[in-house]
């Protein structure tokens, strides 16, 4: 069973619950889950600071976590819920993976690969599409985006 029909808010709670791990540790807050069959068999959050790492997006990190889960690279009937619009390499992965729906919340307009700047996930030329869903819980993760600049700016003693 595919868990479209299921509440997104629900999963995307659980996204915003992996954005604030990020915030938490001062990295860019995005958060993204996997779910498939109705339970999440992914995670991530932002970690590029921590680790060091510019391909430590929360959606890679989440789509590693899910196919360690199912023992598969394949992620055919997953749904990926990420707070934000993920960027071409993000969602580049996800069309390798297969993944069938992303939920997103706010857009991108700087790096948004899944309709702001490209539209990779729909791209004809490529063999996997994407369905995809946009502006689920926007608001609530544009607040927890512009909070975490806000932090950033006081830091360096700029002004709100």
């Amino acid at each position: 069973m595919i868990d479209d029909n299921f509440d997104t808010n629900l999963w995307m709670r659980q996204a915003l619950i992996e954005a604030n791990k990020a915030y938490e540790i001062d990295e860019v807050p995005v958060g993204a889950v996997i779910t498939l069959d109705n339970r999440i068999i992914g995670r991530g959050h932002n970690q590029t600071q921590q680790l060091k790492d510019p391909t430590a997006h929360a959606e890679m990190i989440a789509i590693t976590s899910a196919c360690d889960t199912i023992g598969d690279w394949r992620l055919e009937n997953a749904i990926m819920y990420c707070t934000l619009e993920p960027c071409s390499m993000c969602a580049g992965a996800a069309v390798l993976a297969r993944i069938k729906k992303i939920y997103f919340g706010a857009s991108d307009p700087k790096f948004g690969a899944c309709g702001s700047i490209f539209n990779i996930p729909v791209d004809p030329r490529i063999n996997h599409r994407i369905e995809l869903v946009g502006g689920v819980m926007a608001d609530e993760v544009a607040e927890l985006m512009r909070e975490f600049f806000r932090k950033i700016r006081n830091a360096k003693g700029g002004l709100n």
